[in-house]
């Protein structure tokens, strides 16, 4: 099995939004990937909560059953497709894969 874990620190302002909304869309565009493709089983993406301690802003924790499955995902036309936007709020990202 494979983790996936990603982390984004967000813009105050992009794409005509300021940091919540962006991070609301980025949440639901990262949740229509839940079942792109075989071999995900696994995938949570949140936001960052008040009272609650963050330094990013939204993360993304995904579990595959493969590389495979994982490069699957990502290459993916829809995966592919959020990405532009993803680019346009993020300030920063952080990402993790390894095996267990």
């Amino acid at each position: 099995m494979l983790k996936h874990i990603v982390m984004w620190k967000l813009k105050d302002q992009a794409e005509g939004g300021d940091k919540a909304t962006n991070a609301r869309k980025m949440k639901e565009l990262l949740d229509g990937c839940k079942n792109l493709v075989p071999g995900i089983l696994k995938f949570e993406a949140a936001l960052a909560q008040p009272g609650l301690e963050a330094t990013y802003d939204v993360v993304l924790y995904s579990e595959f059953e493969s590389k495979a499955a994982l490069d699957a995902y990502q290459d993916h036309p829809d995966h592919i497709a959020i990405k532009p936007f993803i680019g346009a709020i993020r300030e920063g990202r952080q990402c993790m894969d390894y095996e267990v």
